[in-house]
This record gives C-alpha cells, structure tokens and sequence, in this order.
C-alpha cells in the first residue's frame, strides 16, 4: 500500500508541477515577453538533453530488459509522433486562425501524452520517473509560451489566450496522468515494458525531432551548453544509481 501511495504522489507531483510550470511560462510571456522568448530556447535545449539521455541510457534498455518487443513498440511511439505531427502539419496550411487552432490542439494532444508518460514512468521506476519527469517538466515553460503566441498571433485576445493556452498546454497533463493510473497500475511487467517502449519512442521523438529542431531555429550563444547540461545531469544522476 506504501509504494501505491508513494508512485501516486511522484506521479501527481509532477504532473501538478508540469501544469504550474506551463502556467508560469504563460504569465512570463505576457508580463517580459522579450525576456520569455529568449530564455525558451534554453528551457528547450536542457529539456531535450535530459529525455533524450534518460530514454536511450535508461528508459529504452528497461523497458526491453523487460520484454524483449519493446524496442519495436519504441519505434511505433517514435512513428507515432512522427505522423501525428505530420497530419497537424497538414491541416495547418490554411488562414492564420486555423494555423492556430490546429497548431494549439497538437500541443494539447502532446501535453495529455505527457500525463500518460508520467504514469507510465514512474510505474516502472521511480528514477526513470524524476529523470524524465524532471525533463518534460523543464520543456512545459517553453511549451506555455509557444502555445499563449500561437493563440495570440491568431488574432485572440491576450486575457483569453492566457486562458486557453493554459486549458489546453497546462492541465491536459494532470488530466491525461490521472486517466492513465488505474488503468496502467492493473498491467503486468511484460505489458509495462511494452508501454515503457512505446514512452521512450515518445520522448526520443519528443527530444531529437521536436525540441531541439525548435531550438536550432532560434540558436542562442550558449544553448549547446544549456544541451549538453540536460545531457551531463542525466548521465551523472544515472551513472550515480548504477555504480
């Protein structure tokens, strides 16, 4: 009963947390947006050094330790992502309002996966949990502010932008980890490494196609620092655990 107890709190903690940094992103935006917009691409870049790290050092090799099909499954979630984003591009090629709309239901998509990654993570391990967590955390204030500037480059007010930019990028995560708990505490170890799989393909996906390509767009001085420390402090928390 403890250790339901204690992986429901990391789980709820984070996602609670997930959810306030997304709210912070958002309010920083609109009150220092200069200051905002150039401290995202760092936020980006350390959010992508950690899950990258965390998903092929940690997550990846459990989740096949646990059942030998979950790097094929890490692929599916990986292809998933892929395609997903390709369909929002798709639809995307139309009046800025629409552009918007899409762009905003995408992320919102995105943030409810995150909820279930959450879950997922912390299930199998509470170290994979903080890493990746700890990493999704991190890239939910870039996440906050590119949702308030979608919404608000497509004509909606600032008020209401802040509104639904924080609906939609901020509490889809709690939402989408609270669902996916009952449901995910009544799987086997085999079924686990499975989903664990599919998780790291997100986070990869999440990591390598999205983050970090978002980032290069806006290259900053020192934002192959802000990578390499993501890197850095997942391996020496990983590397900490396993000697």
């Amino acid at each position: 009963m403890f250790e339901f107890s204690r992986t429901f709190i990391y789980i709820a903690s984070f996602a609670i947390m997930a959810a306030l940094v997304n709210g912070f992103g958002i309010l920083t935006i609109f009150k220092h947006r200069k200051w905002a917009e150039k401290a995202k691409t760092y936020f980006m870049c350390f959010a992508a050094g950690i899950l990258i790290s965390t998903s092929l050092s940690l997550a990846l090799p459990k989740a096949i330790e646990k059942n030998f099909y979950a790097g094929f499954i890490a692929l599916v979630g990986f292809l998933f992502m892929f395609f997903s984003n390709e369909l929002i591009k798709h639809y995307t090629h139309k009046e800025t309002l629409a552009f918007g709309i899409t762009a905003v239901e995408g992320i919102g998509i995105h943030s409810f996966i995150d909820g279930i990654t959450y879950t997922v993570t912390f299930k199998i391990s509470i170290l994979i949990g903080v890493l990746a967590g700890t990493g999704l955390v991190v890239h939910e204030f870039a996440e906050g502010v590119i949702t308030y500037l979608l919404l608000l480059n497509s004509g909606v007010k600032e008020k209401t932008s802040m509104f639904y930019a924080f609906l939609i990028a901020g509490l889809t995560t709690p939402i989408g980890a609270f669902i996916a708990y009952p449901l995910v505490n009544k799987l086997s170890e085999s079924s686990l490494g499975l989903m664990l799989g599919f998780v790291s393909g997100v986070l990869i996906y999440v990591s390598a196609s999205h983050l970090l390509p978002e980032a290069r767009k806006e290259e900053k001085e020192h934002s192959r620092l802000a990578f390499l420390a993501g890197v850095g402090l997942a391996l020496f928390i990983v590397l900490s655990k396993l000697l």
